[in-house]
């Protein structure tokens, strides 16, 4: 390319960059007018929103200050505000060349190490800084990278106290203080300064009174919270307990302030108080009542049972206290068959359920269990609303009133059978029930009586058949005095008019009632004289046998003791053949025998007349046995047999007649004698006992027959032993006569046993009068 190219070429270039800048730069002008005002309207703003900011914080008498990371303070607020809080922080001072600072170390001295924590950690803190214009609130926060505090006075105090509302707060009845901050009392009215007993908050300060410790600690709380806290205290002050409800808010600006009311909750609470000991007392007197209890509240659910109510059903008492529903205890006693069994039960516990829109009481009802039980139901409306629920188990009351109507039909039915005319008085003197025998010995009919009703009307009607007015006042006495002295039995006879002896008597009744019977006992008293006759004639005969019997006994002796004499007079002569002294002795034995017979038959005529008497003293039993011993010991061991006597040592003497005891031991070893054969034996034996001595005479013999041991005591029946007697009868009357008794045991072909029961000390009547024992 030549030269003059190259130039024209360059030439064109530069002058095409030249236009290209130019157009550059006209666009770039027209960017930056744009961007500039738009630079002018965001000023603008920030300095409206400035303005605002300022004006806002002006309007309050509160300050800023921002504390930066580069150690930078930043300062807001309204200069009248920092010269307030200046002057208040730094009185007495010059003033500070930094404002900042000087609120800053004020700061620092009230907060110390909070606000250390707030610059370090940005931990938020609220404290109260006391000025002499005042307090003021501090409180610190972190935004941005810097701790920024805010400082604002608290005026709550002097605002409400120089308002209405501070005046009315004065006078509220109830005692109400604010505290600041710090918990130092700020401010009090008048019903506050009352119970505390001081004439100003300032010398409640210098005192440092505060209403109540657990008052002071839900202030605390609601100020540590800042929230709203309730709580009840009691105190004691003027001679009686008091109860509060403490309520403690904080004060809405108040920087840490809490407002504080007692309201006196005293009457209301000792007005519960006497309301739950009404309800326990309640509740202490149903669960003593037999009969169940159950109360149903509004909702239907269970409030109260008693234990009667938990027994009858024998439901869980956890169960219980779960508060059921009225439907679910009824389908809880279903599933255990403790309902009434019917054929729609949901209709029927439909019905049961809608007793709680009744207005009054439902008639009582009954329900008969599975179980055998039944219940009367009771139900009535609750006065607090719901349904109050009262069960009784009645079948013991059915049964028994079951059970008393058939005793009186018995009752009537016996009456009405008896011979004897029954009318029964009540307390009112009305005749209740009479019977069928009562008419007929009067003469009168059931309707007369029926009309009659009171005695004194039926005494009327049977004065026509025993007109004795004596015998009827007497017995209206009985009916209708009330005196106890009055309603005691009495009895008697008299004669009716038809010749007839009728007899009569009382008896009073457990219920008050009386009953009169009457009966003729014309028929008896002819009967009671002829046993009379012949009782008598009775007598007569006893008395001339028992002069019979004595007299032929006493003859009977002198011939004897002549026979058993001459008999032992023969015996003694040398020239006498063998087989006649045989004789002889044979006719001594009998006669012996006899005589000793006919002493029985004489003794038990002493006794049946009353005329024997014994001859007491101390007696020793061993002596007694040995001395019975020896007089029949030839005998039994002449019968091959032998003699047994057995009596312990150390045995007490008892207080006896000697003689007539032996006279029994020796009739029984006499029978004995006669019962024993070849190889047996007598055993004779003394038992002591806790009050008496057992002695027993006891032989091998052929033993009584069982039907004959019952009268084996009685006199002159015959017996295979010995043939007929007085010798048991006479034994078991001298037994009796020490005030003992006599028993026989036996056993048939295996012998028999007689046992003498004699006490320590005689108790008889026919001891001689000197020696009776007392």
């Amino acid at each position: 390319m030549a030269e003059a190219d190259i130039a024209y070429v360059a030439t064109a270039g530069a002058a095409g960059l030249a236009l290209a800048l130019s157009a550059w730069a006209a666009r770039l002008r027209g960017r930056l007018a744009v961007r500039n005002g738009g630079l002018e309207t965001a000023m603008v703003t920030a300095q409206a929103d400035i303005a605002e900011r300022d004006g806002a914080l002006a309007a309050f008498e509160d300050v800023r200050l921002a504390l930066t990371p580069g150690g930078r303070t930043t300062r807001l607020g309204a200069p009248a505000a920092w010269d307030a809080i200046l002057a208040d922080l730094t009185t007495g001072e010059d003033a500070p060349t930094d404002p900042a600072m000087a609120v800053l170390d004020a700061v620092r001295s009230g907060a110390g190490p909070r606000l250390d924590a707030l610059i370090d950690r940005g931990e938020p803190f609220d404290a109260v800084l006391e000025g002499s214009g005042g307090a003021w609130a501090v409180e610190g926060r972190s935004s941005a990278g810097a701790a920024w505090l805010r400082l604002s006075r608290l005026g709550l105090v002097g605002t409400a106290t120089e308002s209405g509302l501070g005046l009315l707060a004065d006078f509220y009845p109830a005692p109400t203080w604010i505290v600041d901050a710090a918990g130092r009392l700020a401010w009090a009215n008048q019903a506050w300064l009352a119970e505390m007993k001081v004439e100003s908050v300032e010398a409640a300060r210098e005192k440092q009174l505060s209403f109540d410790r657990g008052a002071d600690a839900i202030v605390a709380e609601a100020g540590r919270l800042h929230q709203r806290q309730e709580g009840f205290r009691w105190t004691t002050g003027g001679g009686r307990r008091r109860a509060w409800r403490i309520v403690a808010e904080p004060a809405p600006g108040g920087a840490g302030a809490v407002l504080a009311f007692a309201l006196d909750m005293t009457e209301a609470e000792e007005t519960r108080d006497t309301l739950r000991r009404h309800v326990e007392a309640h509740d202490e007197t149903l669960n003593h009542l037999a009969d169940a209890v159950a109360i149903f509240g509004p909702s239907k659910r269970l409030a109260f049972h008693n234990t009667a109510f938990q027994s009858l059903f024998s439901l869980d008492p956890a169960w219980l206290d779960e508060r059921p529903t009225h439907a679910e205890l009824l389908d809880r006693l279903r599933q255990r068959r403790m309902l009434p069994e019917v054929v729609d039960y949901a209709g029927w516990k439909a019905k049961e359920l809608d007793f709680y829109g009744a207005a009054e009481a439902a008639p009582d009802d009954s329900w008969s269990l599975p179980d055998g039980r039944t219940l009367r139901v009771v139900r009535q409306p609750h006065p607090l609303g719901g349904m109050l629920l009262l069960l009784s188990d009645i079948t013991d009351e059915l049964k028994l009133r079951s059970r008393f109507n058939a005793q009186i039909q018995v009752q009537t039915a016996t009456l009405d059978k008896l011979n004897d005319a029954v009318a029964v008085f009540g307390s009112d003197g009305r005749i209740r029930l009479h019977n069928e025998a009562f008419e007929t010995f009067w003469r009168v009919s059931g309707d007369q009586l029926r009309a009659a009703g009171d005695f004194d009307a039926v005494a009327a009607l049977c004065q026509a058949t025993m007109p004795d007015p004596s015998l009827w006042l007497g017995l209206k006495a009985r009916v209708a005095d009330p005196d106890p002295e009055s309603r005691v039995p009495i009895s008697g006879e008299g004669r009716t008019t038809d010749d007839r002896i009728a007899s009569w008597q009382t008896r009073p009744l457990p219920d008050g009632a009386t009953l009169v019977a009457f009966s003729d006992i014309t028929a008896r008293r002819g009967l009671e004289h002829a046993l009379a006759a012949k009782a008598q004639a009775l007598e007569e005969s006893q008395a001339l046998k028992r002069e019979f019997v004595g007299s032929v006994s006493y003859e009977l002796r002198t011939p004897l003791t002549t026979i058993v004499g001459y008999s032992e007079l023969l015996e003694t002569l040398g020239d006498l053949p063998e087989r006649s002294r045989q004789h002889a002795g044979a006719i001594r034995v009998a006669a012996s025998q006899l005589a000793s017979s006919i002493d029985d038959v004489l003794d038990m005529a002493q006794i049946d007349a009353g005329e024997m008497e014994l001859t007491l003293g101390d007696v020793r039993v061993s002596d007694l046995l040995d001395e019975a011993a020896g007089k029949l010991r030839a005998r039994i061991e002449g019968r091959g047999a032998a003699l047994i006597v057995v009596c312990p040592a150390g045995l007490r003497p008892i207080r006896a007649d000697a003689q007539r005891v032996g006279q029994a031991l020796e009739l029984l070893l006499d029978n004995a004698a006669r019962a024993v054969g070849e190889g047996g034996s007598v055993t004779l034996t003394a038992e002591p006992g806790p009050a008496e001595v057992r002695i027993r005479v006891e032989d091998t013999g052929r033993g009584i027959p069982y039907h004959l041991q019952a009268h084996v005591f009685d006199r002159f029946v015959r017996r295979e032993r010995g043939g007929p007697g007085v010798g048991l009868a006479l034994v078991k009357a001298l037994v009796e006569l020490h005030g003992g008794w006599a028993e026989v045991e036996s056993e048939p072909g295996k012998g028999a046993a007689f046992i003498l029961h004699l006490p320590l000390e005689a108790v008889g009547v026919a001891a001689a009068p000197e020696l009776r024992l007392g």
